[in-house]
């Protein structure tokens, strides 16, 4: 008979296998696993893969990371945990997390830069040596040189940081914790009218460029299927099914698209035609080609706005395009809201778009009638 610390040796035997790299165990899963220790606790870390010459590897990278934890503990230990170290943990988490996407990355990568630029020495000053009022001071600055949504990013940011620090033991108080958000403005959509941009289209597509039907293509395509401009980037010719009229948006090959799932999105008649007409220029194009050629258009876009007497336009506000002149044809928001891969049920397209011209609007209030 067993004891009962035979029975769990046994039970561990049965689960972990242990490999000639010290440190680097297999699970009876097949996946190798980091155990590495901190204080006396067992940590195991998954390093997701079932091949050994990678896992070493990877071994190799959690090692050098837990080295420097455990040197950020001792600091802490000692009240030495700097606005660097902090932010280097944070960093780590984002760069470790696999649901962000690499812009997500990068966007938070130019906010812990621009903290560090513009608060001279900030990067080696000890956590818990920052204070509420220098914190609200640099704020105010930087809320005279950014836009409300950068604000609001980089007190986010620096609340992250700072939990660090409080997480850590290094500190009690968030000096951020007395700062409050900024508004921000819906923006007001300046759309062209409908007369403006088939104006604009023409004027894009006889330019007389090497590219500048391929930039009509480019805008007609994200103005009719609202798509956003990495979506029409990545969609190929065997993503548009013109049988049952409607396209495939997958996104990127590894990061997908912005929410990270796929969509069905049904074509409207001048989308057809568009592609139909593509497709026909180009019948031999194989099926995992692109579909457009041209990636932007800005600076014809910004050319013809301007001939046409339009406000200037980017290409996201073709999306903008497409959802308005979705709306104003009698298609529901929450419907709208799905083709253009919003998640939230459409609330942030009811936020957007529940303002519409005032050409529609006006057009709109002449319907209703209390009349018996």
């Amino acid at each position: 008979m067993y004891d009962t610390a035979d029975m769990k040796r046994v039970k561990s035997a049965k689960i972990w296998e242990k490999t000639r790299r010290q440190n680097l165990w297999r699970h009876r899963s097949g996946i190798y696993y980091a155990r590495l220790f901190n204080a006396g606790k067992q940590i195991w870390r998954s390093l997701k893969t079932p091949l050994f010459s990678v896992a070493e590897a990877r071994l190799d990278a959690q090692l050098t990371e837990h080295r420097k934890h455990k040197v950020k503990n001792t600091s802490v230990a000692q009240g030495k945990l700097t606005f660097s170290d902090a932010l280097s943990v944070v960093n780590g988490k984002l760069k470790s997390d696999p649901k962000l996407k690499p812009a997500t990355r990068k966007y938070h990568a130019e906010i812990f830069a621009a903290i560090v630029r513009t608060w001279s020495g900030i990067a080696t000053r000890p956590l818990n040596k920052i204070t509420d009022t220098e914190m609200r001071e640099w704020f105010e600055l930087w809320k005279a040189k950014t836009s409300a949504t950068r604000y609001n990013a980089t007190l986010t940011a620096m609340r992250r940081i700072f939990k660090v620090g409080i997480d850590a033991g290094a500190l009690f108080i968030d000096p951020t914790q007395s700062i409050g958000r900024s508004r921000v403005r819906q923006k007001k959509l300046e759309l062209p009218s409908r007369e403006q941009f088939s104006a604009m289209i023409e004027h894009i597509r006889t330019a007389g460029g090497r590219f500048s039907r391929d930039a009509a293509d480019f805008v007609c395509g994200l103005a009719f299927t609202g798509l956003r401009t990495g979506e029409a980037k990545h969609l190929l010719w065997r993503d548009l099914d013109l049988e049952a009229n409607r396209l495939h948006v997958r996104g990127d090959a590894e990061t997908g698209t912005k929410n990270w799932e796929t969509r069905l999105v049904p074509l409207i008649p001048a989308a057809i035609a568009l592609f139909q007409r593509m497709r026909s220029e180009r019948p031999r194009e194989d099926k995992a080609m692109p579909v457009f050629l041209v990636n932007e258009a800005q600076k014809a876009l910004d050319r013809a706005a301007k001939i046409v007497g339009s406000a200037r336009i980017v290409h996201h506000d073709l999306r903008h395009l497409f959802a308005t002149t979705c709306i104003e044809a009698g298609v529901d928001i929450p419907t709208v809201s799905r083709w253009l891969g919003h998640k939230d049920g459409g609330a942030l397209a009811m936020k957007t778009y529940g303002h519409l011209r005032d050409e529609h609007s006006a057009a709109a209030a002449k319907k209703v009638s209390f009349a018996a």
